[in-house]
C-alpha cells in the first residue's frame, strides 16, 4: 500500500499554505510532518482526510481497498478530542464506531487497552486532558483503518500514556498499517521526517 502526493497545494481563507509539495507513505512506515506554526501540517493531514479540498495536485492510495475511497480508509485524530461531554466514555466510543462502520474491535477492549476500562460509565465531560485523549486514541482501536493521520497525538498524555501509545503505533505498522503525523516534538517511534515550509 502506497500513499503519495503529488504537487499538492493548499489555499487557506484566500492564502496559500503551500504549493507543489510531494510526499509518500508506504505500508509500514511512519512520517511525522514537521514545520513552524502555520506551515499547514494539520490542514495536509485534513487533505489527505478528505475534509479540505486540494487547490491542486493530486493524493492517491495505491494498494489499498478498491471499494473504498482514501478517507474510509483514514483514521483523523485531531488535536483536539472529538468527543461528546454528556456522553459517557462508552456511548462516546460507541457513537463514533456506528458513525465510522467497518472491521470493529471489541469497544470493552479498547478501552481496557487505553487503560479507561474503569471509567466507562463517567461523562467524557469529567474527564482529564490525558483521559480524553486516551478515548480518542481507543477510537484507532475499536474501527480498523489503515491510514492513521495524527495531528499533535502525545499532546496531554503523559509519560505512561505516551509509552502506551508508541507501543500501539508500532503494533499498528507491524500489520501493514501507515501513520502520518503532525509534530512538534518527538512522535516516540522511529519516523521518516517530512518537512513543510511556509510562514506562521
Amino acid at each position: 500500500m502506497r500513499l503519495s502526493g503529488r504537487g499538492v497545494a493548499c489555499v487557506r481563507g484566500g492564502r496559500e499554505v503551500f504549493s507543489g509539495l510531494d510526499f509518500e507513505a508506504i505500508s509500514g512506515e511512519a512520517v511525522a510532518v514537521v514545520g513552524r506554526n502555520g506551515a499547514g501540517k494539520t490542514s495536509l493531514l485534513r487533505l489527505i482526510a478528505g475534509l479540505l479540498v486540494p487547490a491542486g495536485g493530486t493524493i492517491a492510495l495505491d494498494g489499498g481497498d478498491t471499494e473504498l475511497t482514501l478517507p474510509e480508509q483514514c483514521h483523523y485524530l485531531g488535536h483536539r478530542d472529538a468527543l461528546k461531554p454528556a456522553l459517557s466514555v462508552a456511548e462516546n466510543l460507541s457513537f463514533w464506531a456506528d458513525f465510522l462502520g467497518g472491521e470493529r474491535r471489541d469497544a470493552t477492549e479498547s478501552l481496557a487497552t487505553v487503560g479507561l476500562d474503569h471509567a466507562t460509565h463517567l461523562p467524557a465531560g469529567f474527564l482529564s486532558a490525558g483521559q480524553r485523549r486516551r478515548l480518542s486514541l481507543a477510537r484507532l482501536l475499536t474501527v480498523r483503518r489503515p491510514v492513521w493521520l495524527l495531528d499533535e497525538p502525545t499532546n496531554a498524555l503523559d509519560v505512561a500514556g505516551q509509552d502506551m501509545f508508541g507501543g500501539l503505533m508500532r503494533e499498528h505498522l507491524g500489520r501493514g498499517g501507515m501513520i502520518i503525523a503532525a509534530t512538534h516534538g518527538p512522535l516516540g517511534i522511529e519516523a521518516r521526517e517530512l518537512r513543510i515550509g511556509g510562514t506562521a
